[in-house]
């Protein structure tokens, strides 16, 4: 790492500035109000201050520590207050437990289908994802762990069992992707009323891979968005951008259809896993905003909430999954404010 910061110096605080800006106005283009930055480095945290000293920071970013170092020296002993009319706060910290499916560095219970010998491996040793999570926990930060692998993400299951011991009441600790899941745990994201944080457009990207790499018989926790609101699990939606694109669209078209942009497979892959528009809607909105303690803030269009809204060229509410993909956002508004109209 030494070496590769050697050859590749940092980008200046101007440069910074500049990418932000032009990331706003790509994610304001896609009808994007508010986003969770999952890795905040104290560099990103300043060019933010910066953006917002300007009165330039129009999208509403919940912000997540890249690692114990980055959440004391931005944050130091609490989550910060919302600054800047609500549209920048600091309040909790991101691990990452395992790599992704497609590199087969998810980490499995069982090997995968198609490399047998190889299971994935833990990032971080479990004892020292304790140690941070409670270290974390103990100073009110919210934490959020990257799980792919159904052994990761018992891991993560066993570790907020251990600590909801000592960090009592409302904790929202968060599994990002929580992709491949043992369906005998499903009902263990309810108990201790752990946000998953899931992507829809995952599951139409990856579906013929994570068949390859696990076999139809171990994917019955797959992606398993509605058996998560079954089990009244905290469902959030988001992109994963920059892996994916920021268009929410097509991820209310996939988490209504589980089919691609072509209709693949026809009739959804596992579609017992599809929810309805309105679930689909929520996640990317309301339930969105309740994963990073906004809800009373932004995330719903009712009294008393910043008015942040979209113009856009069709009624989804009664639009088919295909049709909702290919809608066009016509006007963004963020606290009442119009920040972005086609064309202009």
């Amino acid at each position: 790492m030494e070496l590769v910061t050697r050859a590749v110096p940092p980008p200046a605080p101007k440069d910074r500035d500049i990418a932000l800006e032009k990331a706003q106005q790509a994610l304001l283009r896609q009808g994007i109000t508010g986003i969770a930055d999952m890795g905040t480095s104290i560099e990103d945290w300043q060019a933010f201050r910066r953006s917002a000293d300007r009165g330039a920071l129009r999208v509403r970013i919940m912000s997540y520590a890249y690692g114990l170092d980055n959440m004391v020296l931005i944050a130091g002993p609490e989550p910060t207050p919302w600054l800047y009319d609500d549209h920048l706060r600091m309040g909790g910290i991101k691990l990452i437990l395992d790599g992704a499916l497609g590199s087969r560095g998810a980490w499995l219970k069982a090997d995968y289908a198609d490399a047998p010998g190889q299971r994935g491996l833990p990032i971080i040793p479990s004892t020292q994802l304790r140690n941070i999570m409670s270290r974390a926990a103990m100073d009110n930060f919210q934490i959020a762990v990257h799980a792919i692998g159904d052994a990761a993400n018992s891991e993560i299951l066993d570790a907020v069992q251990e600590l909801s011991e000592t960090y009592k009441g409302d904790r929202r600790w968060r599994i990002e992707h929580a992709q491949i899941v043992d369906p005998a745990e499903l009902p263990r994201f309810g108990q201790w009323g752990i946000v998953a944080s899931m992507q829809p457009v995952h599951q139409t990207s990856d579906w013929r891979m994570a068949t390859a790499r696990l076999g139809d018989a171990r994917l019955k926790g797959a992606y398993a968005w509605k058996a998560m609101l079954d089990n009244r699990v905290p469902l959030a939606f988001g992109s994963d951008v920059p892996v994916e694109s920021p268009n929410p669209f097509p991820g209310i078209a996939a988490a209504m259809s589980r089919e691609d942009a072509s209709g693949q497979p026809a009739g959804g892959w596992m579609p017992e896993q599809r929810v309805s528009f309105q679930a689909a809607l929520d996640g990317f909105t309301r339930q969105a905003a309740y994963a990073g303690f906004a809800e009373k803030r932004f995330g719903s269009l009712v009294p008393g909430q910043r008015a942040d809204f979209l113009l856009i060229d069709r009624d989804i509410s009664s639009a088919s999954a295909n049709d909702i993909r290919a809608t066009q956002v016509l006007e963004t508004w963020i606290g009442g404010k119009r920040v972005y109209v086609k064309g202009q």
